[in-house]
């Protein structure tokens, strides 16, 4: 018996669960995020003024930043596609585009808290937009070092393939979580608030 034998007779036996540990842990995550959202509302529900004066919230940044995010997730999903064609250099180069875009949506971020004039212990409202939006800015950093080592892994030959891609999948997938959870943020803290 080779190795290699060896080694398809334990792929047959032992289905690879590396997909199913991160939807668990992004299952996980989604609580953490669905306890700061219920916080929120709470919060909103209770108080009279929302946000407080002097707290008030731009949405033309936001908004850009929003357009940026989103768009990632297609551009991330083109070097999905381009890895099923066994296409490593498209795949790395929509990785890549998806990284520099996440890099401005962070850079956009930042800007927006310089800018905005009051910061987190101002009153309930600024507590919970700084947490919320800086939790979910520590999610696209850490996602970002996934996209970037995917690209980084990828300079080894044979590393990735049409048939060799799950680190590219599950790094497809936590963004698109990234997106998803930034969807609901820009509606709570941003579009509800205008309302």
């Amino acid at each position: 018996m080779t190795i290699a034998t060896t080694r398809e007779d334990h792929e047959e036996h032992h289905p690879d669960l590396r997909i199913w540990g991160l939807l668990t842990f992004l299952c996980s995550e989604s609580l953490m995020f669905g306890g700061f959202f219920a916080t929120y509302l709470f919060f909103r529900g209770i108080t009279e003024v929302w946000p407080p004066e002097g707290t008030e919230v731009e949405l033309f940044l936001p908004t850009i930043n929003t357009i940026i995010l989103l768009s990632s997730s297609f551009v991330i999903h083109l070097g999905d596609v381009a890895i099923k064609k066994n296409n490593v250099k498209a795949m790395r180069f929509w990785y890549l585009v998806t990284a520099v875009m996440g890099t401005v949506f962070l850079f956009g971020q930042v800007y927006e808290y310089m800018n905005l004039g009051y910061g987190l212990t101002a009153n309930v409202f600024s507590n919970c937009f700084y947490i919320m939006t800086g939790f979910h800015g520590l999610h696209v950093f850490v996602g970002l070092l996934l996209i970037l080592g995917v690209v980084w892994r990828s300079r080894r030959p044979g590393h990735y393939s049409a048939t060799k891609h799950t680190g590219i999948e599950m790094a497809e997938i936590y963004w698109h979580f990234v997106d998803i959870i930034w969807i609901v943020l820009f509606t709570l803290i941003y579009i509800l608030t205008l309302f």
